[in-house]
């Protein structure tokens, strides 16, 4: 999947939890999970093209990171709308499903970030142990 391909699924998750939203009953508690869910779930989508432009890997680890932390407040949230029957799980599954899958994604894209990061280092350490020390003459 290509960086393009993944921000317009985050783009399509955060639309239809916004929908989700409008639909909940005009309770206390559909009002507190709306509101959670609506920052949660709109906000994997910046998060990500944040890290996309990111000046580093570990910038981009970290933005990352917060995406697939927002990504889990949003499955949980969903799976709260289940549990007290605000919609059915019917008509909330396949966004429970795409949150997983989107979970999926980003956690394995941070694994890899962190590992290549990894063998940067390891090879950059390999590197520097073939190189002859530099001779500085005149300086004893």
């Amino acid at each position: 999947m290509t960086p393009d391909e993944l921000v317009e699924r985050l783009i399509n998750f955060a639309a239809r939890v916004g929908k989700v939203v409008d639909a909940l009953p005009e309770t206390r508690m559909g009002r507190h999970i709306g509101a959670q869910l609506v920052r949660s779930g709109t906000s994997p989508a910046p998060n990500y093209e944040e890290g996309c432009a990111a000046e580093s890997r570990a910038d981009f680890v970290h933005k990352l990171s917060i995406c697939l932390k927002e990504l889990r407040e949003s499955r949980s949230w969903i799976r709260l709308i289940i549990k007290t029957e605000m919609l059915s799980e019917h008509r909330m599954g396949e966004l429970l499903d795409e949150c997983n899958q989107l979970c999926n994604i980003v956690a394995q894209s941070i694994l890899t970030a962190k590992a290549n990061k990894e063998s940067n280092k390891r090879v950059d350490y390999q590197e520097s142990k073939t190189r002859s020390a530099p001779v500085v003459s005149g300086v004893y």
